[in-house]
């Protein structure tokens, strides 16, 4: 291609751009780094709630999330767009279904949390990309290379060992890996007909009948965590909603101005802050056979991140040289 043909083509926004000297989006790189860096300290906070069960904690982190969405989107003035999703039975019916999962996410993570498992959820967190690969495969017919295959054997020999020296299946862990791998699935459908905050807020919206009606049986019931503890208490439960949606703002932005194959690498930096304070925070045990089954997960994780990296150089070159 001429000097000329290349200077009269349009050229893309820069946090699309693939070059080889791309400045990288410092914004984007912020906005991830928040998102996962919250992300990765929320054991700290959702500890703090735990006088109150996971069912009753995701419940309360529903409503309030809803609350919280709902204020942005009336600020917005983007309820007509919230109607039209209400009126796509279909789109609908996905967001419901991402709602049911990252409900089961929040569920099993905060269980994890509030029975002093930080390490189990770190591990799902870890497992997660190696999950998605899989599920890419066989949901969306994906073919996946050599590489990919020897991360996904090596994962699975990792929960295998942990499994065998526990003596039980590290369920926690492949249950967060999973119903956040379908979660993203759906979301991948529906990404480019809603955007991450009004489908986070029908998300809620759809939900929310069921959990008001759960929290508010456990008041009326005198078992519920809002009016029986303290102020402070009850304020903790209202901020989940700000909790939750924050980050997942941050992501929106970082999505939006970063590379996929760097979102992908900065995503470790949750697991590796979860389980860090697992360890040292919370003082989980960790015997040999869980730094065993740990070290292969980190090795397939190594040899994952390696193929995306040299995924993105050659679609990077390919570009150049068009």
């Amino acid at each position: 291609m001429t000097a000329r043909r290349r200077a009269d083509r349009p050229t893309c926004p820069a946090p699309y751009t693939r070059g080889v000297n791309n400045k990288v989006d410092r914004r984007g790189l912020v906005a991830a780094f928040g998102a996962y860096g919250l992300w990765g300290v929320f054991p700290l906070y959702f500890h703090l709630l735990s006088r109150s069960s996971a069912l009753e904690i995701v419940a309360h982190r529903i409503w309030w999330t809803l609350v919280f969405c709902a204020i942005g989107i009336t600020v917005m003035g983007a309820w007509a767009k919230v109607r039209q999703v209400f009126a796509d039975r279909r789109l609908f019916a996905v967001l419901l279904g991402a709602g049911v999962l990252v409900s089961l996410n929040w569920l099993i993570y905060i269980y994890a949390v509030v029975t002093d498992q930080v390490v189990d959820a770190a591990l799902g967190y870890f497992m997660n990309p190696l999950v998605t690969v899989v599920i890419a495969m066989f949901a969306l017919r994906e073919r996946i290379n050599r590489a990919q295959l020897v991360a996904l054997g090596v994962g699975l020999a990792a929960v295998l060992v942990i499994s065998i020296g526990v003596g039980w299946i590290p369920w926690l862990g492949l249950g967060l890996a999973l119903t956040f791998g379908f979660y993203s699935l759906a979301k991948n459908k529906v990404g480019r007909r809603v955007t991450g905050f009004i489908g986070l807020g029908v998300e809620a919206l759809a939900l929310a009948p069921l959990s008001g009606a759960y929290i508010i049986f456990l008041e009326v019931t005198g078992r519920g965590s809002l009016t029986t503890i303290s102020v402070g208490y009850a304020s903790l439960l209202i901020a989940a909603g700000v909790v939750t949606a924050i980050p997942l703002l941050c992501f929106a932005v970082g999505a939006a101005r970063l590379r996929l194959v760097s979102l992908a690498l900065i995503q470790y930096v949750t697991p590796v802050m979860q389980f860090l304070i697992g360890v040292i925070v919370f003082h989980e045990s960790m015997p040999l056979v869980r730094w065993i089954g740990f070290i292969l997960v980190w090795i397939a994780l190594v040899v994952l991140s390696w193929d995306m990296a040299r995924t993105a150089r050659r679609s990077a070159s390919a570009e150049l040289t068009q």
